[in-house]
């Protein structure tokens, strides 16, 4: 598995040693040889801007409180105070609260929620919880 560093510019399904979509050698590089991502690397494609960023920027102006957890180093519990502080907020009945987490190298909060197996629905409206 590739350093989770790495990840953020680099397709889940690429090869160990795959330069990044943002490299000067993405799709060109002998490591990219194979690699299902090849054409688009290469073709400069991936650095484009995601399309969805203009509807997520739309989305998120109806939410009136965001809060980010961040740290530097991993194992410090922001996915544990992430879940405590969201489960607190929502125990107010007058609240909507919502919690995304996008840890992509550990992602813990299904399982601190008690919700690993649930399913994931997607609509036009977005994500939400099948029951």
């Amino acid at each position: 598995m590739r350093p989770c560093l790495k990840m953020a510019n680099v397709p889940s399904d690429a090869p160990e040693h795959c330069p990044g979509t943002g490299s000067d050698q993405a799709g060109k590089s002998s490591a990219c040889q194979g690699c299902p991502n090849q054409n688009i690397c290469s073709s400069g494609a991936a650095k484009a801007p995601d399309p969805a960023i203009e509807e997520i920027r739309q989305k998120m102006t109806s939410v009136k409180h965001k809060i980010l957890v961040l740290s530097g180093k991993g194992g410090v519990g922001k996915s544990t105070f992430s879940a405590h502080l969201s489960h607190a907020l929502a125990s107010d009945d007058s609240k909507e609260v919502a919690l995304l987490d996008v840890d992509i190298c550990g992602p813990s909060i299904l399982k601190i929620m008690g919700l690993e197996g649930e399913l994931v629905h997607q609509s036009g409206s977005g994500w939400s919880q099948c029951m």
